[in-house]
């Protein structure tokens, strides 16, 4: 499974990639981590890139694609993973494409999380005016005006890529202004529905339902037990269709065996009693007993 989450600053990405890494086993490739690992491995392009940085310059896309190339290759992601941070441009996008492309792979989905964006800047606006009153520090990037500024950014170079996924049917739009857990039902739904996942991975644990509906399960579970060992009694005490039949035919064989037996020992008797008059007959003389006066 190949994802891209798209959505503003605060549409909620970072929190649905880890639930969907934890739900089905895939990865979720940040660039910035990308490029601090492959710096630290002393990479090719690792290496490149540490050199560019250094220099005060940005990392050109060609530099970024190679380290995805390199990062998608590793085991870990032979079940799929999710892109965050990339691509941020229709350029980046396009190069995705060739990538994916050259190494015989598809992308399955891009999910965009929609929200309203005056809602998002009212948000962080009471976040921050709790804070204060608590007396807690505010972070420097967690403040309204950065986030107009992050806003802005998104519009102008992110947004594109919506049109761009649209024409090419990969796009899925969500409304993130949902509560979170139903966000991640949305994009499973979505998941299930573009073939990008089997139906079999739904709800993988238990620990994702609500307690009431554990709790339900547990006691069904338990009663179906219970009558289990009643049932089976039941069943013993009654006779066995195939059983009462086996001992009619069981019956019927004897009787018949009797019968057969019978009339082979009369038979027998018979012909001993004729065998011995006609033998008797022969030794007195005139008297003669015939086989059909035996038989009398």
């Amino acid at each position: 499974m190949r994802i891209i989450l798209l959505g503003p600053p605060g549409s909620g990405k970072g929190t649905q990639a880890q639930l969907l890494v934890q739900r089905y086993g895939i990865v979720q490739l940040s660039t910035g981590e990308m490029l601090r690992a492959a710096v630290a491995a002393g990479t090719p392009v690792g290496l490149k890139a540490k050199e560019i940085m250094a220099g005060g310059g940005l990392v050109p896309d060609e530099v970024v694609v190679g380290i995805i190339s390199d990062r998608i290759d590793q085991p870990d992601a032979k079940n799929g993973f999710i892109l965050d941070g990339f691509p941020r441009t229709v350029p980046q996008a396009e190069a995705l494409d060739d990538l994916l492309r050259h190494k015989h792979l598809k992308l399955d989905a891009v999910i965009e999380l929609r929200v309203n964006e005056s809602a998002l800047l009212s948000r962080v606006e009471t976040r921050v005016a709790q804070m204060r009153e608590r007396g807690e520090e505010v972070r420097v990037d967690d403040t309204p005006e950065v986030l107009t500024r992050r806003l802005a950014s998104y519009r102008s170079q992110t947004e594109p890529l919506i049109h761009y996924y649209s024409e090419r049917r990969k796009l899925s739009t969500i409304d993130g202004m949902m509560a979170i857990d139903e966000v991640t039902r949305a994009v499973h739904r979505q998941l299930l529905a573009l073939g990008a996942v089997e139906p079999k991975t739904h709800a993988r644990s238990a620990a994702q339902a609500a307690p009431a509906k554990k709790a339900a399960k547990k006691a069904k579970s338990a009663k179906k037990t219970a009558r289990k060992p009643a049932k089976a009694a039941k069943k013993a005490a009654k006779p066995a269709k195939p059983a009462k039949k086996a001992g009619k035919g069981a019956k019927k064989a004897a009787k018949k065996t009797v019968k057969k037996t019978v009339k082979k020992a009369v038979k027998k008797t018979a012909k001993k009693a004729v065998k011995k008059a006609v033998k008797k007959g022969s030794k007195t003389g005139p008297k003669k007993v015939t086989k059909k006066r035996a038989k009398r």
